[in-house]
Formats: C-alpha cells, sequence, structure tokens
C-alpha cells in the first residue's frame, strides 16, 4: 500500500512539475517570475473590452520611511508601489483612443480600500487573438478615486512586443 501512494504522489508532484514548465516554456523569464499577467475575461459579446490585470507589487513598512506623498507627508502603504511583495488583481475595462490607452477598474476594491493607489512601473504579458505575446506597459503614477464611480483609471498604456519596465 505504501508503494501505491509514493507512487501516486510521485506522479502528482511530476503532473505538477509539468503543469509549471509547459506554462512558463515560451515566457519571458521576467514574466514568469514575478506573474505580471493581463488576461481576456470573456463575455457574451463578439469582442470585449474587459480584462483582469495581475500585479506583482508593494514592499515592507521595514524598508520604507514614505512612498507616497500624501496631505504633504510621506506615507508608505502596503501592496502600493515598488517591490514585488504582493500580488494584486483588478478587473478593468481598456480603451484605446488612436495609441492613448486607459484603463478603468470595474471591481470597486481590488486594489485598494483606500482612496489612492500608486502605481509603479509594470508590463503585463498579455496573448493576442493571433496568439502573439505582446506587453501592456503601464507608467508608475499615484491614482485617486473617482468621486462619483470610486474607480481608478489608469492613463499613458501602451503596449509593446517586449516589456518596457523591469518590474522591480
Amino acid at each position: 500500500m505504501k508503494n501505491k501512494f509514493k507512487k501516486l504522489a510521485m506522479i502528482i508532484v511530476y503532473g505538477a512539475m509539468m503543469m509549471f514548465f509547459y506554462s512558463c516554456k515560451n515566457e519571458v523569464t521576467l514574466d514568469c517570475d514575478k506573474g505580471n499577467k493581463i488576461i481576456l475575461t470573456q463575455t457574451g459579446e463578439k469582442t470585449s473590452n474587459n480584462y483582469v490585470l495581475f500585479v506583482r507589487l508593494g514592499h515592507s513598512s521595514k524598508v520604507c520611511e514614505g512612498c507616497i506623498l500624501f496631505n504633504g507627508r510621506w506615507v508608505h502603504a502596503d501592496c502600493q508601489g515598488w517591490g514585488d511583495a504582493c500580488l494584486s488583481s483588478a478587473a478593468v475595462t481598456l480603451n484605446q483612443s488612436g495609441t492613448a490607452v486607459t484603463a478603468t477598474t470595474t471591481d470597486t476594491f481590488g486594489l485598494t480600500t483606500e482612496d489612492f493607489f500608486l502605481m509603479p512601473d509594470r508590463s503585463l504579458s498579455y496573448t493576442d487573438e493571433n496568439n502573439n505575446r505582446i506587453f501592456l506597459n503601464i507608467p508608475e503614477q499615484l491614482l485617486f478615486r473617482d468621486s462619483t464611480t470610486q474607480q481608478f483609471t489608469f492613463t499613458g498604456l501602451f503596449f509593446s512586443d517586449g516589456p518596457t519596465y523591469s518590474n522591480d
């Protein structure tokens, strides 16, 4: 009985390793290491601009005396700004007008319950409809909630063939 359990455990471990290596084999190393991705959310419509952003960010308060200038003083906010201590996600709608791309959150408190959010510069991996690996690049920005909708809007986003930011 122990041998059967041991073999089953080995098969499970081997299968998990294969899934990990398969999912990362064509990925940019930076992307697999950090988990920064953007994924299309399927809807009943033929086309959709609904996505989920997965992004690693944030750092310990032990290494930060304050990274956000808020109401005239420097403060630290968990899971915001430079670093990769937290894995955060947010549902967004992407809108493009010419080359200008914006993303507006659709889940009110996905990123934070605060009225501000410090987004570090990040390059998020994406596979387009033609199975091409591209990146959505988000420049660093301090965002404030819209007082009416309670949503955040990211501006200055752009697509590229490779990552623009180091994601640190």
